[in-house]
């Protein structure tokens, strides 16, 4: 009786949530179609058109003109570089009280990897493995945006990417789907929560719609060509997950797909995003993207825009071809009214839900800067996630944690530099505010550590090179001594020391958008100054810090320890030091291979298999592999090491064969067996033995970070079904084929605790 009781509360409960929703949607749904009854086919239009004036947030090389008069003119739908509660609500307030209809903007900004307190780029951050911290810096980001006016936001990034040449990696989660979704959807919970109106969050907008981070040549912008099996099994994912977890907006991509530009191509925007996803938010371009479809060589402004806004796309970044063009476009029955409606409503929805038609300058309250951004604990929540990015990649002679005590010759062009310790695409970030090394090496080390200090070497020598990165401010800086001199004082205070620790690696505009390489070694300054530092006898830390894998072998040889740093963030400096001298154990995995050169380049640890695959590394002739290089890479997906160790006994499943309604449980023991408490990320991959396409050798299907005090064992668990088994296959069904299945446990995808199992009909 009491559960039959328990079963109608629970139902009446949830028709009473279903009642609400329809009720909110159907209010939406008067107020829009009132406000439509209303506007222009002009006006409409000035929906779909997104600015930048210029001046504020650099993010494109092209920047709106005529501004004012266009959003008086009702002609804006939305608006970013322009941030600061008295700015917003300035601009706000041209759309509100001096256009005809007073329909308010949306205010935009990149906040890719926090806003004021920045946090390591997505790539480190992805490298905690932790869903839950991740979410959490993204809450904070949203805060702290929306204290600043900002409410729509253009992220996350979810591109699944396998080019380390390709300068965006380092705003994604690396090469793989499964984990990249799972990331997707923190980003996007903790960007909008559960209320898009509520003033401290704010509308995400997964990018770039789609598999941009598969360019070829890993050059930016460029061409991409798969197969539908491989978008749908490695590409998508992610993009789903985000529009499963809510996501309010899309932007579409710079590349083409099947051959059609992202932002005109009908089959991605509405057979594939809305049809079988279900997404209900709006899609807006990337930068000019609209425009840069005349470049593809599919027609001029007005054929382009045309094609766009019949492709799905709802609004145009910057361009304004939907603006200047579109109007004829419909007199010419090249677009209809319906499909100019059908835009401009998804726009309005946007804004509805966002609480704007209720009070425009919700987000514009000048009271909250001071107490919301920049705070003590959102520094604090900063070097969190900073020192739990970190990944250890060597660690012979347990050189490391250094102790607190001694001497300790801390070089690098990066060990005293502010300019580039937040890393690349943080626009709305203040590098003067960051700490560096130095700075955080003092402030931990505590009195018994004396901390020499030197340069070393310049970031790069070259000045050309240099010229092409420093686009947005200094960030390779030629000191005005020679190299000879830099390197002769780093030795000097080196000969001095117990140990020294080399702050080496990229800039940040090395990385990130329009900063592609094809090269992944570090510059030829830094080597030197590695090469001599390592002729000194002395232990050799190396902290590397980058927006991408680089490719490391001869530092890896020359260094007694590595640590991976990527690029941390505003507390950078303090985050370094409490790794370094043990006050957190290093716990954090890589999410991309790093390769031992260039030319081993794309490899991710998921591949298809081969018709002759190489046993090992192990040269054979006749087999797929390189006669210069293994076939290995230097570090695998997964790998990153700890000052304790963890051993793996006992893999066990609780079947040897399941059906395709039951679950399979996997369970293993994980020992804490080294000289520190510790965080191990265990790993569950799954590879399919047996299929009608081929399948890569193993695919990630879990991951459990945990936490284990010295000598203690814990035994994970994992639950298996039949559908983290499917697939598309040939046909492009998603299919769970029945056969042989492998299990693989470990801590990174070298897992060597395997077990096989059998699905049956």
């Amino acid at each position: 009786m009491i559960m039959k009781k328990l079963m109608y509360m629970f139902v009446a409960a949830i028709l009473t949530i279903s009642c609400q929703q329809q009720s909110k949607e159907s209010d939406m749904d008067s107020f829009i179609n009132e406000l439509m009854g209303e506007m222009t086919t002009e006006e409409k239009i000035g929906q779909l058109n997104l600015i930048t004036p210029g001046g504020g947030i650099p993010t494109g090389s092209v920047v709106s003109t005529g501004v004012e008069e266009n959003i008086k003119a009702g002609k804006v739908g939305g608006i970013f570089g322009v941030s600061g509660p008295e700015k917003v609500r300035q601009a706000q307030k041209l759309a509100v009280e001096e256009s005809r209809l007073g329909i308010p903007m949306l205010f935009g900004s990149d906040v890719i990897h926090g806003y004021k307190t920045t946090v390591p780029i997505p790539l480190g951050l992805s490298g905690s493995w932790d869903l839950e911290l991740i979410e959490k810096t993204a809450r904070m980001a949203a805060k702290e945006a929306t204290a600043d006016g900002i409410f729509w936001n253009f992220s996350p990034m979810v591109d699944v990417a396998r080019d380390p040449r390709w300068g965006r990696v380092a705003e994604g989660a690396g090469e793989d789907p499964y984990l990249g979704s799972k990331v997707a959807q923190a980003m996007v919970r903790g960007y909008q929560q559960d209320d898009l109106s509520s003033p401290s969050t704010m509308m995400a907008t997964v990018k770039h719609m789609a598999l941009y981070g598969a360019s070829e040549a890993g050059r930016d912008y460029n061409t991409v060509d798969m197969s539908r099996q491989r978008m749908f099994n490695d590409y998508l994912p992610p993009y789903k997950a985000a529009v499963d977890a809510g996501v309010g907006c899309v932007m579409s991509s710079f590349n083409d797909v099947d051959g059609i530009p992202a932002s005109g191509n009908k089959w991605l925007l509405t057979d594939l995003l809305r049809e079988q996803w279900g997404f209900d938010g709006f899609v807006v371009s990337d930068y000019t993207s609209v425009n840069e479809m005349i470049a593809h060589g599919l027609g001029d402004l007005q054929a382009v825009s045309a094609l766009a806004l019949k492709a799905g796309l709802d609004m145009d970044m910057v361009g304004e071809g939907f603006l200047t063009t579109l109007e004829q476009s419909l007199e010419e029955g090249k677009v209809t009214e319906e499909d100019i409606n059908t835009a401009c409503r998804r726009v309005l929805e946007a804004k509805y839900k966002l609480g704007l038609f209720d009070d425009p300058f919700r987000y514009a309250d000048s009271s909250r800067p001071g107490k919301d951004i920049l705070t003590d604990e959102n520094r604090q929540l900063a070097r969190e996630a900073a020192r739990r990015s970190f990944v250890l990649l060597k660690n012979d002679q347990q050189v490391l944690p250094l102790k607190k005590s001694g001497i300790i010759a801390l070089v690098g062009p990066l060990a005293d530099n502010k300019n580039n310790m937040l890393g690349t695409w943080a626009p709305t970030g203040n590098p003067q505010l960051s700490i560096p090394v130095l700075e955080g090496m003092k402030n931990v080390a505590g009195p018994g550590v004396t901390i020499l200090h030197a340069k070393g070497a310049n970031i790069s020598d070259d000045p050309e090179f240099a010229e092409k990165v420093n686009v947005f401010g200094p960030r390779i800086e030629i000191d005005e001594r020679s190299p000879e001199v830099m390197l002769k004082e780093a030795l000097a205070v080196s000969a001095k020391a117990d140990v020294v620790v080399a702050v080496i690696g990229e800039a940040t505009e090395m990385s990130g958008e329009s900063g592609n390489r094809s090269n992944l070694l570090l510059p030829e300054s830094q080597k030197k100054l590695v090469r001599a530092l390592a002729q000194t006898g002395k232990p050799l830390v190396l902290v590397t810090m980058s927006g991408r894998p680089l490719a490391l072998v001869e530092e890896n040889a020359l260094a007694a320890a590595l640590l991976q740093t990527w690029h941390p963030g505003v507390e950078a400096g303090h985050a370094v030091a409490d790794v370094l001298f043990g006050d957190y154990n290093p716990s954090g995995k890589l999410t991309m291979t790093f390769p031992r050169n260039v030319g081993q380049v794309p490899i991710y640890y998921n591949h298809r298999t081969t018709g002759r695959p190489q046993d090992g590394d192990k040269f054979a002739k006749f087999k797929s592999n390189y006669l210069d290089v293994p076939n290995s890479p230097l570090f695998p997906f997964g790998y990153g090491l700890s000052y304790t160790t963890f051993e793996y006994k006992n893999l066990s499943l609780n079947q040897a064969e399941i059906a395709k309604d039951e679950t399979l449980e996997v369970r293993i023991d994980v020992t804490n067996t080294g000289d520190f408490d510790g965080e191990e990320v265990v790993q569950l991959y799954v590879g399919d033995l047996v299929a009608s396409v081929t399948r890569p050798v193993k695919e990630l299907k879990g991951f459990k970070k945990v936490f284990l005090k010295k000598g203690e064992t814990q035994t994970v668990s994992f639950s298996l079904s039949a559908d983290d088994l499917a697939f598309y296959n040939f046909d492009m069904n998603r299919v769970t084929e029945p056969g042989q299945f492998r299990v693989f446990v470990g801590g990174n995808s070298n897992a060597p605790n395997v077990k096989e199992f059998t699905l049956e009909e």
